[in-house]
């Protein structure tokens, strides 16, 4: 009976290997070959004419108000401006709009520290707020965020003390793929600066920051399957049709002077491949599109380092101290620094793997059938158990019933309960696993308790589950050999509700395990 069950077993496990192999694509990124090179760790701008660029600290700054006007609404805006000793506004001075990343970006919080020193050197900022109600985590247009951005640039230009030809927009993160957009709509903005972007598409991206995460965070080598599998999929409900948005046409139609930078710490954005990208794109198109790039040592996603002499008890992250000096001297300095050797300067990044189209699910491409089979499947297993539970306890409660109650042969009953149960424990243990992962990513911290011996847990129960499965099989096959023999044994009695409740848990085990094995929990090096 043992050899019986570890052979079945280990049968069963090869073949849920060989379906999470075949079912869905492995990933393998191919490691970054050229690498960027900067000419010097001094991250300086050239080209700068001292008596015509200020310095972080110059100048008070003047904090009000303003109200934007978009089409079909209306948003809030934080104008700063640089200002005299006597407190009147400086004249003809250049301009800044801030474009937003991902999230909800409202102009009191977003920016605060950039715009604020930027504007202490002497450069005019304008934060607006982000526009909500075209913006979801479903849809986002980033052409018609261009354009929603557009008026903040008019209004801008329109400000005392800006010189209208000087004003340039600022993207961070996601809004660098609405920056480019913004000056190909409209070429009279005289600059872009585009921190920490992406460059490439937004799917590409995510796949590239999901295995960079999971490498920080240290997680055993078969849960980067997933990477594909969730990352490359049609994502469930429909939508995100703004995952393979491709901002290089854009790029290559650039006719202004960009500011690149990166922060080498920054483990969500592809460091090196996107400046190369962007020199790339650019030097494509017609236009004249000098392109200057920096690197910052130790920053972050938003050019913050962190700060090892809390205050209060709190550690701080305040932005890079060479940062904002740089971007205060690149924009006053124009067009004298828009081509300012070096071109390349700071810290030298490391990317270990390149960004690159993910590879799209076969199977189970859809996350629509990827939620049906574990909804379904579970709903199935847990209605099925409890159904029966119930109608057995009705059926012994009630006198006025004499018909026999629902059972199964002997074995069969705990098998397909463990097998039940087991199937449901471990999907919502690999849930449970891969958030508090996700979690522990997205922190930059490592707790190999939960990245190790989570997985070694989540694994473990699924074997056990497998193992539920051969035992269930032996006793059926087992029943069914003694009734072609005596004619009197059943595997599931009492009428159809056993027989229903075998159905069912068995149908939505099996799809809870095949879910199991396509997001690797059965992996055998296959």
């Amino acid at each position: 009976m043992v050899f019986r069950t570890i052979a079945t077993s280990a049968a069963l496990l090869v073949g849920l290997a060989v379906v999470g192999a075949v079912a869905g694509p492995q990933w393998d990124p191919q490691p970054v070959t050229e690498h960027v090179v900067p000419a010097t760790t001094d991250t300086t701008i050239g080209g700068v004419d001292p008596e015509s660029v200020g310095t972080v600290g110059d100048h008070d700054v003047r904090a009000e108000t303003v109200t934007i006007d978009l089409d079909g609404t209306v948003v809030d805006g934080l104008l700063r401006r640089p200002l005299h000793e006597d407190g009147s506004v400086l004249p003809d001075r250049p301009g800044v709009v801030f474009v937003h990343g991902a999230g909800t970006g409202h102009a009191a919080q977003a920016f605060s520290d950039t715009a604020t020193d930027l504007a202490s050197a002497g450069v005019v900022t304008l934060v607006p707020d982000k526009r909500l109600d075209t913006y979801s985590l479903r849809d986002r247009d980033y052409e018609a965020m261009a354009r929603d951005y557009e008026h903040s640039v008019e209004l801008l230009r329109g400000v005392e003390g800006v010189d209208p030809a000087r004003v340039g927009a600022y993207g961070e993160s996601e809004g660098a793929w609405i920056v480019p957009v913004l000056q190909v709509d409209d070429p009279s903005i005289a600059f872009t600066v585009l921190t920490s972007a992406p460059v490439v598409a937004p799917r590409e991206q995510a796949a590239y920051a999901a295995d960079n995460y999971l490498r920080n965070t240290g997680v055993p080598d078969q849960v980067f399957r997933a990477i594909p599998r969730a990352v490359g999929m049609q994502f469930p409900g429909g939508g995100f049709g703004y995952a393979d948005f491709d901002v290089s046409p854009w790029l290559a139609a650039q006719t202004a002077p960009v500011l690149v930078v990166y922060g080498t710490a920054d483990a969500s954005m592809p460091v090196e491949q996107g400046a190369q990208l962007i020199l790339t794109d650019t030097a494509a198109g017609p236009g004249d599109a000098p392109v200057t790039v920096r690197y910052y040592a130790g920053a972050d996603h938003g050019i913050r380092v962190r700060d090892d002499s809390p205050v209060g008890g709190t550690v701080r992250y305040p932005l890079h101290p060479d940062f904002v000096r740089d971007l205060a001297a690149w924009v006053q300095g124009q067009p004298g620094t828009a081509d300012a050797v070096p071109q390349v300067a700071g810290a030298t990044p490391e990317q270990l793997f390149l960004a690159a189209p993910v590879p799209q699910p076969r199977w189970w491409g859809s996350g629509d059938v990827v939620v049906a089979a574990v909804l379904g499947g579970a709903g199935l297993v847990v209605l099925a158990l409890g159904a029966w539970v119930a109608v057995v306890l009705v059926r012994r409660v009630s006198r006025r019933h004499a018909g026999p109650r629902p059972t199964f042969a002997p074995g069969v009953g705990r098998a397909l309960v463990a097998l039940g149960v087991g199937s449901v424990t471990t999907t919502a243990a690999l849930a449970v696993y891969l958030l508090l992962v996700a979690r522990l990513a997205f922190d930059y911290q490592r707790n190999d308790v939960i990245v190790q011996g989570g997985w070694v847990a989540v694994r473990l129960l699924g074997v056990l589950t497998v193992v539920a499965a051969a035992v269930l099989l032996q006793r059926v096959a087992d029943v069914r050999s003694s009734r072609r023999s005596s004619g009197s044994v059943r595997v599931a009695r009492g009428g159809a509700p056993a027989l229903v409740a075998l159905c069912c848990v068995v149908a939505g085990s099996v799809s809870l395990l095949f879910t199991l094995a396509y997001w690797g929990v059965y992996q055998l090096g296959l």
